[in-house]
């Protein structure tokens, strides 16, 4: 059994050498690279993202990335390409092939086939003298020293590499198509991701009671509709206008303080100036202002008038906190 140092040393090793080897890929951003960009963008098809062993496992998230930064591509295994998947390739799709050496058997019978369809062919690759590097159009060097596997066999930082290549590509793709919060929240509409994304105050504040009170209302009638409603405060609306807001922490502070409350009204217990935000603004930064205020009521306007509530608890029902 190894020691906790031993152990600890393999970890921070492996980490080092892969981040090295990703400031070694700074020096390959290249012209070939703005090149690839510019043909991407200008490109009326797709990305073909194709590898073999581990390289192929990258590929499938480059084109997870891509496809949901905005760049449409699809993932092609090296060894399946030979054997009928080299059909879903159409003429003005440039493909990406990525390999560590490039002289796998695979990319060798595949290479060729991409250049006899006439398909523009990007290599990621590690060995610019390889038989891949050789027949690409334009290369993306992942040339890393060695694999953090002590036998410098396992793809390790090879892999990291081409991943952070990948990201490279992506994000300058982003970047060049102006692609943003918006066009992101339309390939991500599900799950907790998407709701920050598109979920706005306003949709937050439809599903809840709209509480109000008069300026003139008593202490009970205050009570009563706190309670009702179950979001823990009342607005203070008269003529439509809000004058201010009544929490369930308001009525137990004026509990202390007094014990007659038959003169008190609604408008001697409101904060008259309550937090409020648009219905079109992100439930995100609603959130923000609950957090920065220390609140865990805010009100929602539309034009400046009464459109609802929102809750703490809301935001935490929805799941994006």
């Amino acid at each position: 059994m190894k020691s906790k140092k031993s152990i600890i040393d393999d970890a921070v090793s492996t980490l080092q050498l892969e981040a090295q080897a990703i400031l070694g890929l700074i020096e390959n951003i290249n012209d070939d690279f703005v090149k690839i960009i510019d043909l991407i963008i200008e490109s009326e098809g797709r990305v073909i993202v194709t590898g073999i062993g581990k390289s192929a496992i990258i590929a499938q998230k480059i084109v997870a990335t891509f496809n949901s930064t905005g760049t449409p591509a699809i993932f092609m295994h090296a060894a399946d390409a030979v054997h009928g998947d080299l059909g879903m390739i159409q003429k003005n799709d440039i493909v990406i092939c990525i390999s560590k050496s490039g002289n796998t058997p695979e990319i060798k019978v595949l290479t060729p086939l991409l250049k006899q369809a006439g398909n523009i062919m990007i290599g990621m690759v590690g060995q610019l003298n390889s038989d891949l590097a050789l027949q690409a159009d334009f290369i993306l060097n992942t040339f890393v020293e060695k694999e953090a596997c002590p036998h410098n066999l396992a793809p390790t930082t090879s892999t990291t590499a081409q991943l952070a290549m990948g990201d490279a590509l992506a994000i300058a793709l982003l970047n060049a198509r102006n692609f943003n919060e918006g066009d992101f929240a339309r390939f991500h509409p599900g799950g907790a991701l998407g709701k920050k994304l598109y979920l706005k105050a306003g949709d937050i504040a439809l599903k809840n009671e709209k509480p109000t009170i008069h300026p003139s209302a008593s202490v009970k009638d205050v009570i009563i509709e706190i309670s009702q409603n179950r979001l823990g405060a009342v607005v203070v609306i008269e003529s439509n206008v809000i004058l201010g807001i009544i929490t369930d922490g308001d009525i137990r502070r004026m509990l202390e303080k007094h014990s007659n409350l038959a003169d008190i009204k609604a408008s001697d217990l409101m904060n008259p100036n309550p937090k409020k935000v648009d219905k079109e603004v992100l439930a995100m930064t609603a959130l923000d202002m609950i957090k920065e205020n220390n609140i865990t009521q805010l009100l929602v306007t539309d034009n400046g008038t009464y459109f609802g509530m929102i809750h703490f608890h809301d935001l935490l029902q929805e799941g994006i906190i």
